[in-house]
């Protein structure tokens, strides 16, 4: 099932010149670990490193080793950074199953109030949205990793501007009390009525 299982001999004589990063030693070492009965996920990681070594692209290891983008790059970095003899000392079995579908719900979540959702506060925190993705999802993250997400796709819990809830709390008929956060440096009141004539 290795993708470098039939070839280890073959790899063993690659000459030095063709390696990115690796050293003949770092080299020599992981493919002397691929014999060995590794678990399946230890197994890629090191394969990434190897692939990523002799120039192949980052594209084309996801197609040949069927792994997602976000553990390419991870272990394509850390060889870069000559770091794959720690090849083993990242634990197996963490939340790396983020997947395109959390990623597009957590922008979805971003872009909408969390009242949409039932919820009673009107601004997201990275702790809720960890918590609403992983009733939905089963994979638990910590609020820093949530951070993360957001900050690679541009995007932030921090409302932009207060005035879209001002004009959200308007729209409404009747009274409607509103939330007290206001950049605005002129004084607001945090509630609006509707006025109706009657007759006496």
């Amino acid at each position: 099932m290795s993708y470098y299982s039939s070839q280890d001999k073959s790899c063993d004589s690659v000459p030095t010149q063709e390696s990115r990063f690796l050293t003949p030693f770092q080299r020599k070492v992981l493919l002397k670990n691929l014999q060995a009965d590794l678990q399946p996920e230890y197994r890629r990681r090191i394969e990434i490193m190897l692939l990523a070594d002799k120039g192949t692209s980052q594209t084309h290891i996801c197609e040949i080793l069927n792994c997602s983008q976000e553990m390419a790059r991870y272990w394509i970095a850390v060889a870069e950074a000559g770091l794959a003899h720690k090849w083993n000392e990242r634990p197996i079995g963490r939340p790396k199953t983020v997947n395109h579908q959390y990623l597009e719900k957590l922008k979805e979540l971003v872009s909408r109030s969390p009242r949409d959702y039932g919820y009673a506060f009107s601004s997201w925190t990275a702790q809720w949205l960890s918590k609403h993705l992983a009733q939905e999802f089963r994979i638990e993250i910590s609020d820093r990793h949530i951070n993360r997400l957001l900050k690679q796709m541009g995007l932030s819990t921090k409302q932009k501007s207060s005035d879209k809830q001002a004009t959200d709390c308007l729209k409404d008929a009747g009274i409607r009390i509103c939330d007290l956060q206001s950049n605005n440096a002129q004084p607001n009141f945090p509630w609006s009525f509707n006025l109706k004539q009657t007759n006496h």
